[in-house]
């Protein structure tokens, strides 16, 4: 099972998670990280590195939380990887427990 970056991370972006990955399995969007299945070996040490708590294992996911397996895979096929810590928005704060934030997800 991969882990899966979930909405909270939309309009945040930090990248703390990034640093500590040993895959280098995350990709990144204008305002948004995903986690690719491929690269993904499980090894949980994004999860607790991510100040907005929007990582979490595939099986763990809530049922609102689903549709993210299918976004994280798709996206990571297009997006460029990140691999170094890059400084979060400055009003990344400020979205951190901004609820339903899908719909300010930036694909391109």
């Amino acid at each position: 099972m991969a882990f899966v970056v979930t909405d909270n991370c939309i309009k945040c972006k930090y990248t703390d998670c990034v640093a500590v990955c040993p895959a280098d399995a995350f990709y990144e969007g204008p305002n948004f990280l995903v986690i690719s299945p491929t690269d993904c070996i499980d090894c949980g040490l994004c999860e607790p590195e991510c100040p907005a708590n929007a990582i979490f294992q595939q099986d763990a996911l809530s049922a609102e939380q689903i549709p993210f397996v299918e976004l994280n895979a798709e996206l990571s096929l297009v997006w460029p990887n990140i691999t170094e810590i890059k400084a979060a928005p400055a009003d990344a704060d400020q979205w951190n427990g901004v609820p339903d934030k899908l719909q300010y997800l930036q694909t391109d």
